[in-house]
């Protein structure tokens, strides 16, 4: 079902984070995001030239993390194609510091120690969340026990549908299965 039909409007701005997962030959696996942020209009900008043109990217951003099935980063790659000011690409290789990290509960709070104030880029950091999900959709579902005791240790009590309530964790990891009215007391 689509959102209701809005007021009348202009379009002003354009967001897009387009986040892929490959499955590589050497067994582990690249997910990757890109972002992008587009004005509708000219906006001034003494760094680019005097203005960023209406259509050309404010923002175009990459990263790819290179995992394995646990979910152990191999390697980071980030680039700064466009951005307000000359110093942001710097700050790209600073994200090579998740290499060694592992994606499941507590990643994004060690992310957020790694990278804040002065020593992050918003934006690169923006696309650490859509990464992660990336690389759960990109190895989900598959019958591999890996893959299950992943679920396990990632998505249990993540969000509704993994509650440990519900259907799902009843169906795909039972051992970890609480009926609601057990869990009151």
């Amino acid at each position: 079902m689509p959102l209701t039909k809005p007021t009348r409007r202009r379009l002003h701005h354009r967001r897009q984070v387009q986040c892929d997962g490959y499955e590589r030959d050497d067994g582990l696996w690249d997910i990757e995001a890109h972002i992008t942020d587009i004005k509708t209009y000219d906006l001034d900008n003494a760094e680019r030239g005097g203005y960023v043109s209406a259509g050309e990217p404010f923002h175009d951003m990459w990263m790819r993390l290179t995992i394995d099935r646990g979910m152990k980063i191999h390697a980071v790659e980030a680039v700064i194609d466009a951005s307000p000011f000359p110093q942001c690409p710097a700050i790209a290789r600073r994200f090579s510091q998740l290499e060694g990290t592992r994606i499941g509960p507590g990643w994004h709070r060690e992310a957020k120690e790694l990278f804040n104030g002065i020593h992050n880029c918003t934006h690169l950091h923006e696309l650490l969340a859509p990464l992660a999900t990336t690389a759960i959709q990109t190895l989900w579902p598959s019958d591999e026990k890996n893959v299950m005791e992943l679920a396990e240790n990632l998505l249990l009590d993540s969000c509704h549908g993994w509650s440990r309530h519900e259907y799902t964790v009843r169906k795909y990891i039972p051992h970890k299965y609480v009926p609601a009215e057990q869990s009151n007391g």
